[in-house]
């Protein structure tokens, strides 16, 4: 994984593509939280994480504009890095943890809703921990003007806040987070593979401009 951030980090284009894309998955996190709330019994902690996460991908595309003053406008498939798998990859996710719930646990509607967020987001927490640091050491490394770290401690935030509402929802919680981080490896593995495809495939091209 450093081999290809490292790449990514020292290539303005594939560095404005990927912050785009981190923005992209932050604004879709944000989203399907807000669309699992209740209409009326709506948790603080609930609006709390779709208000951090919004803010996370607007923070995301505004440091684009260090890498030479220009954000992308959209989340157009041009200007996002691997876009299909990209546009994807949480809603795979979202799609076979509420399968396993409900599988698991005869949930519907609602309940299968919140069950599915609680889950889904501690695992999208678990990966941010390992992806952002990542991503921030090399950036260190490549005395970039672009820094995560305000994101990484926000996140470790996020994932005590899902752990302690995991325990009150299922004492054996970790068991099934256990199978399901199963699946969002897998997922997280064949995204990550795209996006090294899509950084070797430019290799060529940037070699012809220099």
């Amino acid at each position: 994984m450093k081999d290809i951030l490292t790449r990514i980090v020292q290539q303005n284009e594939l560095h404005k593509k990927w912050l785009n894309t981190l923005s992209f998955l932050e604004n879709a996190g944000a989203r399907k939280i807000s669309a699992c709330e209740e209409p009326e019994l709506v948790d603080i902690t609930q609006l709390k994480h779709a208000a951090e996460e919004h803010r996370h991908a607007y923070y995301l595309k505004k440091q684009i504009q260090k890498l030479d003053g220009h954000a992308p406008l959209h989340y157009s498939l041009s200007e996002l890095l691997a876009p299909v798998h990209t546009r994807q990859y949480l809603h795979k996710l979202d799609i076979q943890c509420a399968r396993y719930l409900k599988e698991q646990f005869g949930l519907e509607g609602r309940k299968l809703k919140y069950a599915a967020y609680l889950y889904v987001t501690y695992l999208i927490e678990v990966r941010a921990d390992e992806l952002y640091p990542a991503y921030q050491d090399v950036l260190t490394e490549q005395q970039s003007k672009v820094t995560v770290k305000s994101i990484i401690l926000e996140e470790e935030g996020h994932l005590k806040e899902m752990i302690s509402m995991l325990e009150i929802l299922h004492p054996d919680w970790q068991t099934h987070a256990s199978r399901l981080q199963a699946t969002e490896e897998a997922l997280f593995n064949n995204w990550f593979k795209q996006i090294t495809e899509n950084v070797q495939r430019s290799e060529p091209l940037r070699a012809e401009l220099a």
